[in-house]
């Protein structure tokens, strides 16, 4: 099916994800981006142009009729970001992957449903897929090709998400550590102790404003960075030398620093912990570990480390990887549904001229053919039949149209139950 869609892009899988910022376009302001974006369809001669950029992708989605090429590709990210020009052709070539027509369509599929994520699964990267397309139509990038390439691939996203268990079971260190800690059922007054105000512990806290949780003391090393995660917590915030005077006691002990020895020794520890004797939960998002594994030995708490994260976290993706080919099968049956709804969308935009041709002739028989005979009516006949006339126009107008959407709905529904039958044979 010739839609002449294409996808240039870098992603994850042919590049380090530091090095996609040189394939991306070097814009943040929204009304800059559009016109550089406006700059770059009118340069390629693009009908139709979907940009998105990620932490581990960048996509150009377009339309035209042309096929990128080696030299359109170089030219191409050349143009769009400086740093590219300066690197060699042959990487460029490496890092690029192209898909086009059907193909395109697929890897847009999969992209949407996570299918084809660092993180299999992970749905943020269809919000971001929606996000992109509602700005490239708003600012008059995309057509209507593009409008239902991407109400198709938003209807398979929710449908690979509604039908398999793909988004089941977290996979990411921080979000395993959270569900860890929510097993311990914890009071949403538990006092919590945070060393470090990296990134990690700042995702960490993320996790920790949904459910509430803000009696929270930050300490790192660096005092601005402890303000705004404490912040963020509407918690309190100490340098990290502050941590052995702490004295108002913890349920919760979360630590990620970058030290590669303990912070927190059993020394420390005892310090820390006072004459509390109730259970404690320690949280080490640290690697190498940054709270000395003596301390679950010696005293009562639960220990969560990352080494076991990890494996959990091997599960849970073996699990989701399990879940690819279901996900793939629903994508297959969506492009075979969508090439009948862009056959059907190019014959009705084929025939729109016909409701003007069909009503010009009728003006035409009045007013030129017929004009004579006409004025010799009286005013009752007249009427009869323009009114006739006006009746012969619907009928035309609408006969063609019907008789394509009635078969469209039987070939869908052919589709349809294939499908099904190919669910149930799966199922057995």
């Amino acid at each position: 099916m010739p839609y002449n869609f294409h996808i240039l892009t870098v992603t994850h899988k042919t590049t380090h994800t530091d090095d996609i910022a040189n394939f991306i376009v070097p814009i943040d302001e929204p009304v800059l981006l559009a016109n550089r974006l406006k700059e770059l369809k009118a340069e390629y001669q693009l009908n139709e142009l979907m940009y998105l950029a990620t932490c581990n992708r960048v996509m150009f989605f377009f339309s035209g009729r042309l096929q990128p090429q080696r030299d359109f590709i170089l030219s191409f990210f050349k143009f769009v970001n400086p740093k590219a020009a300066r690197l060699s052709e042959e990487v460029i070539l490496e890092k690029v992957a192209v898909h086009s027509q059907e193909d395109a369509l697929r890897h847009l599929y999969k992209v949407a449903a996570s299918v084809d994520s660092m993180v299999i699964g992970e749905r943020e990267i269809f919000r971001q897929l929606r996000e992109a397309y509602d700005f490239c139509y708003q600012e008059g990038l995309t057509g209507d090709n593009i409008r239902l390439a991407m109400r198709s691939v938003v209807e398979t996203a929710k449908e690979v998400y509604a039908q398999t268990r793909i988004g089941e079971k977290p996979v990411s260190i921080v979000s395993l550590a959270f569900q860890k800690l929510l097993e311990f059922k914890l009071s949403r007054q538990a006092r919590f102790l945070m060393v470090g105000a990296g990134k990690t512990n700042t995702m960490f806290a993320d996790f920790m404003l949904k459910q509430g949780y803000n009696n929270v003391h930050v300490f790192n090393r660096t005092l601005e960075k402890a303000n705004i995660l404490a912040e963020k917590l509407e918690g309190k915030s100490h340098p990290l030398s502050d941590l052995p005077k702490h004295k108002e006691g913890f349920d919760a002990l979360v630590v990620c620093t970058g030290s590669v020895k303990p912070v927190v020794t059993p020394d420390l520890y005892e310090k820390i912990l006072g004459n509390d004797a109730e259970h404690k939960v320690l949280i080490d998002l640290s690697l190498p570990q940054n709270i000395d594994k003596e301390i679950a030995r010696l005293f009562d708490c639960s220990y969560v480390g990352i080494e076991g994260l990890r494996q959990l976290a091997k599960q849970n993706m073996a699990f989701r990887l399990g879940e690819v080919n279901k996900a793939n099968d629903i994508i297959e049956k969506r492009l075979k549904s969508f090439n009948m709804i862009f056959r059907e969308r190019q014959i009705e935009r084929a025939m729109s001229h016909l409701p003007h041709e069909i009503k010009s002739i009728r003006t035409h028989a009045m007013d030129k053919v017929f004009k004579n005979e006409l004025d010799k009516l009286d005013e009752d006949a007249r009427d009869l039949v323009e009114r006739m006339m006006e009746y012969m126009e619907k009928r035309c107008i609408g006969i063609p149209m019907v008789a394509i959407k009635d078969a469209y709905k039987k070939i869908h529904k052919g589709l349809a139950e294939e499908y099904q039958q190919e669910k149930k044979e799966l199922k057995s």
